[in-house]
């Protein structure tokens, strides 16, 4: 018996020190952390309960039978974060550069399949050189399998990748798959081929920073959500986001003590839109003076920042905020940002988390940049989320709403359950100017009668009232009162009872 405890200590000893000091010390040298201090940083003190630590790998090809280190280079397991339960997989680059290989992927596939039975979400830190190439195919058949997870587990519980180092290749994918993609600056990247089959193949010399560092991710290919300085900070943040996410697709969000009170009055907002309607202004000063406590968790900051998405909480309870942002492009939906937003929505519906819209858009952004690449297809994604979406919906009209882009903001003809407007809504088909300008086309070139009929057109159509008279809109609101009202629908909406007709899937315009 003493013996076999003698081997315990020394199997465990072997595969908490993974890749050895050498590598470990490099790892910091880096500014990285390793596998496990990663875990120990993310999960409550104590609480992980580590699988498969004895693993190892069975190839015998280039005299890998001969390098076997207890792991295989991915810590997995389960814990808690502020007592709620959640999967987690560390790849550990300081064992074969933290390589995927057959028995590394099924450790991986374990969790998973243990985090969709018990309905708990699955953290993955991802920090690989990618398949392991002595074992060939069957490191690419490890590939394959956690992606088969990533899709079984999809809208079934959240899953979250944390980029904390190297993922190319076909590793790229798996996080791709998942709802969140968080990066750290300077010592994470992603792409599916690096700089030298680029440089061989384009004749472009990009650096893997240029090419898949954070920076590029977060700001022009909006693949990942957030980038953040460091090992610690990232791992502290994703601590704070995972308390807005429900454990799975059958409960309901998390409710968090709050001392904010719902019929707080905000009289700031009643200026907060400028006289001037082609002045922009803000759009987060209005949800974070109306969330709880000012705390917006915002999303793809840097991304197609004509909308803003996040998460906040209203009387303790998550919701999701979807906003456009006049200060970008005035707010005009675009091929980004219909992406960004549409993504963002299907989530919430997905997890029962309510969506609160903030609507202030102009329309479509014009050009053949947008047409060519598709507006059309990418702007019916936006619209689609939203129509197929059945947790409640709150929309707020705050300024514009003009055209087809007032269909598309959660309107109620889509199924939007309280749709509320400022004094200041302006709901049209489009502009006064722009309307005047067809409909009267013959007086063009006479200023008065031109200025008389925009006024005219104003007065009649681009205000709250004619949609108020409708049912379109079910009330128009002082802003000061928006969080006293959004509060109360909450409250009201709080056991609605909705579901679409049966299908497979429907065939959303990717």
């Amino acid at each position: 018996m003493q013996e076999i405890i003698r081997q315990l200590d020394a199997k465990r000893a072997a595969a908490r020190l993974g890749g050895g000091e050498k590598r470990i010390d490099l790892q910091h040298a880096k500014g990285k952390l390793t596998s496990r201090e990663r875990i120990e940083l993310l999960l409550d003190a104590d609480s992980f309960e580590e699988w498969d630590m004895f693993v190892e790998h069975r190839c015998v090809e280039f005299g890998m039978e001969e390098q076997k280190i207890p792991g295989d280079g991915v810590v997995t397991g389960y814990g808690t974060i502020c007592g709620r339960l959640v999967f987690v997989f560390s790849q550990d680059f300081t064992v074969f550069g933290g390589s995927l290989s057959a028995a590394h992927a099924e450790k991986i596939c374990k969790v998973m399949d243990h985090a969709i039975k018990v309905g708990a979400p699955v953290i993955g830190i991802n920090d690989s050189g990618g398949a392991r190439i002595q074992e060939g195919v069957e490191a690419l058949a490890g590939y394959a399998d956690v992606f088969q997870r990533n899709v079984m587990a999809s809208g079934v519980v959240p899953q979250i990748s944390m980029i904390m180092g190297p993922c190319a290749g076909g590793a790229v994918y798996s996080p791709a798959m998942t709802d969140f993609i968080f990066m750290v600056k300077k010592t994470s990247y992603m792409f599916v081929t690096g700089p030298d089959v680029v440089k061989t193949v384009t004749h472009e010399e990009v650096t893997a920073e240029e090419l898949g560092g954070a920076e590029s991710h977060t700001s022009r290919s909006g693949v990942a959500d957030l980038a953040f300085e460091n090992d610690v900070e990232s791992l502290l943040m994703l601590r704070r986001f995972f308390n807005f996410l429900p454990p799975n697709n059958k409960e309901k969000p998390p409710v968090w003590p709050c001392n904010d009170p719902a019929e707080r009055i905000e009289e700031s907002l009643d200026t907060l839109v400028p006289l001037d309607r082609n002045k922009p202004y803000d759009m987060k000063e209005l949800i974070t003076k109306v969330v709880d406590e000012n705390d917006f968790f915002e999303l793809q900051p840097n991304y197609a920042g004509n909308i803003i998405i996040g998460f906040a909480r209203m009387q303790g309870s998550t919701v999701g905020i979807v906003a456009n942002q006049p200060m970008v492009l005035a707010g005009c939906l675009d091929i980004a940002s219909s992406r960004k937003a549409g993504r963002f929505v299907r989530f919430c519906d997905a997890f029962n988390i309510p969506i609160i819209t903030f609507v202030d858009v102009p329309g479509f952004l014009p050009g053949t940049s947008q047409e060519y690449g598709g507006i059309i297809k990418h702007g019916a994604k936006l619209l689609y989320a939203f129509a197929e979406a059945t947790v409640p919906k709150i929309t707020l009209i705050t300024r514009k709403a003009y055209g087809g882009a007032y269909d598309v903001m959660s309107s109620k003809h889509l199924r939007g359950d309280v749709n509320f407007a400022w004094p200041t809504a302006e709901i049209a088909v489009m502009g006064p100017k722009g309307a005047v300008e067809i409909i009267f086309r013959k007086d063009i070139g006479d200023e008065e009668k031109i200025k008389a009929r925009t006024e005219e057109y104003g007065a009649r159509f681009a205000n709250p009232f004619v949609a108020g008279k409708m049912g379109f809109i079910d009330d128009v609101i002082m802003p000061h009162n928006t969080r006293t009202r959004i509060c109360r629908s909450l409250a009201m909406l709080r056991d609605k009872d909705l579901s679409n007709p049966w299908r497979k899937h429907g065939n959303i315009p990717l």
